[in-house]
């Protein structure tokens, strides 16, 4: 049954080129694979779910903010915990920066192993371990 499961997220960006280093590097690590392309565009798919990232010409903003209404961050089963910390090791050479790195791989809780990622526009990720 289809009934409640998210069918995909379109995600607008301020600059295509720098999303594409971060967050289509990110998606492609996780076992997305690339779906569509337009020159504003590119959309990546794992299953039945799909995530765009669109340089919209309506944008009315340079970067997200998190803090602020609406959709703080994304959070992505990682893999076993050495999947999940190489995946956040290597973020760092694709645009996205550690956030809470003092509380880092526990910053969720003590029973929860996880890296959040900040990238140069805002977007905020979450990288899950599983147990």
């Amino acid at each position: 049954m289809l009934k409640g499961r998210l069918h995909h997220i379109e995600l607008w960006v301020p600059n295509l080129d720098r999303a594409l280093v971060s967050l289509g590097w990110l998606l492609e690590s996780l076992g997305y694979t690339l779906y569509q392309s337009w020159a504003n565009g590119r959309s990546w798919v794992l299953g039945d779910t799909y995530l765009v990232v669109e340089q919209s010409s309506a944008v009315t903003g340079t970067t997200h903010d998190r803090m602020q209404p609406g959709l703080n961050h994304l959070a992505f089963h990682a893999g076993s915990v050495s999947e999940c910390d190489r995946l956040i090791s290597d973020s760092q050479d694709h645009g996205w920066e550690l956030l809470f790195p003092d509380l880092h791989p526990h910053a969720g809780g003590a029973d929860h192993h996880a890296g959040y990622l900040v990238n140069a526009d805002g977007f905020e990720i979450e990288l899950v371990a599983q147990p």
